[in-house]
Order: C-alpha cells, then structure tokens, then sequence
C-alpha cells in the first residue's frame, strides 16, 4: 500500500504551521513534507515530529527571494556563493530533522530548457545557466553525500512557475546521467508530469530506476486526487504492483478545509 506524507505547506493551512504536524497525525499521515521550514528552529520542529510519530520526508533549499518571487538559485548566475550557504543551512536542518532528501529548486530564467529563446535571450546566456546549473547540482551533491542524504531535482510545469527552468521528465533524467552522481535522482510529481509529458504511468516506467520521490495532486486544478483527468486510484495499484516503496507526497491545494477533503484517503489510511 503505498505510504502517504502530508505536505503541510498546503494542507492543514487552517491552523498555524506548528499546529499542522498534530493536524496531519490525527488524520492517519505517518509522514510529512514542506516547502521551506527556516523561519521556525530546527530544534522546535523536530520535537513536533517526535511527539506526533511522524517522519520528516523532504523539504527544500533556501529558495532566495521567495516573497519577491524568487523561485530557486540553482541555475542562476552570480549567485553562487548564496546557493553554497543555502546547501549548509539545509543540511543542518536535515540532519535535525533527521530528513534524508532535499529537493533543490533551479529557479526562475527567461526561458527553460526546453524552449526556444525569445529575442532578448540569447541561446549562449541559456547554455550559461545550464552550465552553472550543473555546477551547482554537483556541489551539492557532494556535499549532502557527506551527511548521507538524496538531492531531488524538479522539472515543474510553465502553467504555475513560467520561466522556471527545468520543465520535462526528459530533461531531469538526462541532467541525472550527466552528473553522474550516485545520490542525485528527479523528484516525479504526477500533477506536473501530467500536464508537461502526459502518458504518466509510461513515463514513470521509462524511468523509475532514476526517480527518488513523487508526489501527486488532482489536475488540471492541483486539487485533492480524487477528480479531474487523472486516475489515481489506478496509479497507486500501479505503483504497489512494481514494488514503489517510496513515499507519495500530497502536494495539493484542498478545495475547502483539508479534513473535508480527505475522503479519498479512507481507503489508504494506515
């Protein structure tokens, strides 16, 4: 049966952060993620975690600027030196959280990988970006091998995060064999995949063996994953008959309140 984490950047939103760990607990979840945690000490999370029997699944890098906009450092140029700060302050979270992935997010350009530049983007500044990128990747990857911890990359969709520059399955799995660094694997959000790749179960077979988590919404609205153009009833027998073992990650926006909108999850309940 596949194991469920609660992402608490999204849901629970009816109480404060803190509060969300009893929230997701007294709900049936054994684990929990979310976005950022560095506006709250390590040391406070962690006692709400041991209290509550839950286990901390992932969460990511500084981001920079989040409340300007910002969307990741990763890939961008002259930010090098805050991207290796960034690397150090999550692994102390993570090793007090006792957490052992972190996804880093690549960041805002003009133009993704994937595309063609538009006139005021040259396809050299592009391929500067990749380079950094890759740079960066593979700092950090050597840096939480130190600690025994998985780096997650994400190719996210152009519909919620224009701009951001790593958009396709492909993409992510290809920057994987470049690195070539064993504890670096691509983050499978279903809702994401859904809407850049499409074909989410071929896709996942295509390349399980570099996938290092997933998540899952509702699409086309990142709802809860009981409606829309997804079938993810389907999905998870998939998942349980090729032997995932791995955590899925609830990485969606509740209609109303989340309790309300747990009903999908009776039948996983653990």
């Amino acid at each position: 049966m596949p194991r469920f984490a609660a992402n608490i950047s999204m849901m629970f939103n009816e109480v404060p952060f803190m509060e969300r760990f009893a929230r997701a607990a007294a709900n049936g979840f054994t684990g929990v993620e979310f976005l950022f945690p560095y506006d709250f000490e390590p040391e406070a999370i962690a006692a709400e975690l041991k209290r509550h029997g839950l286990e901390q699944v992932l969460f990511n890098l500084p981001p920079g600027d989040w409340a300007a906009g910002e969307r990741g450092l990763a890939a961008l140029p002259g930010r090098e030196a805050e991207f290796r700060d960034s690397v150090d302050t999550a692994i102390r979270y993570a090793k007090a959280l006792n957490c052992p992935r972190l996804h880093v997010m690549a960041g805002l350009v003009e133009e993704s990988t994937s595309g063609t530049a538009p006139d005021n983007v040259s396809r050299e500044t592009l391929s500067s970006n990749y380079q950094i990128y890759l740079e960066n990747l593979r700092f950090a990857a050597r840096k939480l091998a130190e600690h025994d911890l998985t780096l997650l990359i994400e190719p996210i969709n152009t519909r919620d995060m224009p701009g951001y520059f790593l958009n396709h399955q492909a993409e992510g799995h290809a920057i994987l064999a470049e690195l070539n660094e064993p504890n670096v694997k691509v983050q499978m959000d279903f809702y994401h995949t859904q809407i850049m790749d499409g074909d989410i179960w071929k896709t996942y077979e295509r390349y399980r063996d570099g996938v290092g988590h997933i998540q899952i919404a509702g699409v086309p609205e990142r709802h809860e994953p009981d409606a829309g153009e997804v079938n993810y009833p389907w999905l998870f027998a998939q998942l349980d008959q090729a032997g995932y073992d791995g955590w899925l990650g609830c990485e969606y926006k509740p209609r109303g309140e989340t309790e309300a909108g747990l009903g999908w999850y009776r039948a996983y309940r653990m």
